[in-house]
């Protein structure tokens, strides 16, 4: 039997768990703040203990989970204060990435950008004067936006700039997610995305930068006040 073999399964059995676990969270399917039963897990997710440990661990790391000297795991719960905080470093990490993204990019950029915009576009048309909106339309703008945002800084050629994004735009898309509950429907913003494309396409990266803080300042001022409606229904 080849040696790496078992340690490989291992590890493909923890990353498939650790972005299935990772997908609920962000999703909301696993509530804020609640107990993570192991055992129920390791049903649920028809994984072993250990890559369930393991893609625990990964998630302790991405700050979606927390845990305390041995006691277990929750997920990690919600706060206005860390939305304030999310919402600052994102805007940091990614108008710096998207102005060297901006000066670096080849041709092969702008097709990747232009290609995850029109897919982007597909979406945000489609749900042009519907209400409510349903779910699957939902997540299919969520991977859509993500993926915009992600080709827009993809030529920044820093891993860790990209890593950071990465981990930013989930936190913010857990936050928003919630937020819907206490709005009227997803806020599709197709202005904005295609003001900040045309900006990235003509190359103006200071442009491109102060649009893409505006919109993400928009975005964050609107769940802010969606979360705090919903403190004030449950207190």
């Amino acid at each position: 039997m080849n040696a790496h073999a078992i340690p490989s399964s291992a590890r493909t059995l923890a990353r498939r768990a650790y972005h299935r676990l990772r997908r609920d969270i962000v999703h909301g399917q696993l509530a804020a703040g609640s107990k993570l039963k192991l055992e129920a897990l390791v049903q649920q997710y028809e994984v072993g203990m250990s890559p369930l440990r393991e893609a625990l661990v990964r998630l302790v790391g991405d700050q979606l989970v927390k845990t305390e000297d041995q006691r277990g795991f929750w997920v990690a719960p919600l706060s206005l204060e860390e939305l304030d905080d999310i919402s600052r470093v994102r805007n940091l990490v990614e108008t710096e990435a998207l102005r060297l993204s901006i000066e670096r990019g080849d041709e092969a950029w702008s097709e990747r950008v232009r290609t995850a915009f029109d897919a982007l576009s597909e979406v945000e048309r489609d749900v042009v004067d519907r209400a409510p909106i349903p779910q699957q339309t939902v997540d299919d703008w969520e991977e859509r936006n993500g993926l915009f945002h992600l080709a827009l800084i993809s030529a920044c050629d820093s891993p860790w700039l990209i890593k950071l994004q990465d981990l930013l735009y989930h936190q913010a898309e857990r936050y928003r997610r919630v937020s819907l509950s206490a709005s009227r429907g997803r806020r599709f913003v197709h202005d904005e995305h295609q003001a900040i494309f045309d900006a990235a396409m003509e190359r103006n990266a200071l442009r491109a930068c102060r649009l893409t803080q505006d919109h993400l300042m928009r975005t964050y001022d609107e769940v802010r006040k969606a979360l705090a409606a919903i403190g004030e229904r449950q207190g």
